[in-house]
């Protein structure tokens, strides 16, 4: 715990692809007016030199778009600080106080890896389901123990996220947040959900990007495939599809989750480092079985 002679360190990561002219400046700013930490900030620019960078903040431009996990990967190696702060370039901290309290919670347990503040749009007020980071989500006021993580918003201890490698470069976007939690769970940490904390972030949906069902189903697969023992792989995956089965709507977005889910089973998915069987039965207790 920190006894007040030095404040938390915190490296804070945030990506742009210079497509948020409006609510990158207002990002940032709401970022550099943090206190009662020491702040070490970095743009990656994912595929484009960083446009509307605040004087003092390092930039690094990738020639390509590596996706969001290695992006996050790449600017959590030019960072320092004893924790990490992952932000999503078009979310806004409401108060300055949201990093340190966040912080203040990990110091205050050293069994967690990570945590959550609640996410709500700014306008309406609304926590959407994504952004709960457990299965019922009804009550997004409820704190808590969480086994999975709402990655663009989100602080995570630096010795953990160095201990399981970071976020699953291949990923390329969505559910890298479960395979980090999942990784952090089963080396022994737990992660943490403060509603109280809230951070502001457009209610938008994923499927607006054109990707999205390939890549949910495809990466849905490799989660399964990484992570879970393999007994647990055929419930997994067959849960997740009767879900989408019933959810999707469209032809098109079925026969995209159905070429996902193919490319998932064909293609290589990463080292597979399957959780313990004491991991199942933790996340389990903590009211998220893997086999969902």
């Amino acid at each position: 715990m920190n006894n007040g002679a030095t404040r938390p360190t915190v490296g804070a990561v945030v990506l742009t692809m210079n497509d948020r002219p409006d609510e990158f400046p207002k990002a940032m700013s709401s970022l550099l007016a943090q206190e009662g930490i020491d702040l070490d900030v970095v743009v990656v620019g994912n595929g484009c030199t960083p446009k509307q960078v605040p004087d003092g903040v390092r930039t690094v431009t990738l020639a390509e778009n590596v996706g969001i996990p290695e992006g996050r990967n790449i600017g959590a190696d030019r960072v320092t600080g004893d924790y990490l702060f992952f932000f999503d370039n078009d979310a806004l901290l409401p108060t300055p106080h949201v990093l340190a309290q966040l912080v203040a919670r990990l110091e205050a347990d050293p069994g967690l890896a990570y945590t959550q503040p609640r996410i709500a749009d700014p306008d309406s007020g609304i926590t959407l389901r994504r952004w709960v980071p457990r299965l019922r989500t009804s009550d997004p006021a409820r704190p808590g123990i969480v086994t999975v993580m709402a990655e663009g918003v989100v602080m995570v201890r630096r010795s953990a996220f160095d201990q399981v490698d970071g976020w699953p470069g291949s990923f390329f976007l969505y559910h890298e947040g479960v395979d980090l939690a999942w990784r952090l769970w089963d080396q022994g940490y737990r992660g943490y959900y403060l509603p109280d904390v809230v951070v502001h972030h457009p209610a938008t949906h994923p499927s607006r990007h054109a990707a999205f069902y390939r890549l949910n189903a495809r990466n849905r697969v490799w989660l399964a495939r990484r992570r879970l023992p393999r007994l647990l792989i055929p419930v997994n995956l067959a849960v997740w599809a009767t879900v989408t089965l019933w959810r999707t709507r469209g032809l098109s977005a079925l026969r995209a989750s159905l070429a996902g889910f193919m490319e998932g089973m064909r293609e290589a998915c990463g080292t597979r480092e399957p959780m313990s069987w004491n991991t199942v039965a933790r996340l389990t207790r903590a009211g998220r079985p893997p086999a969902f």
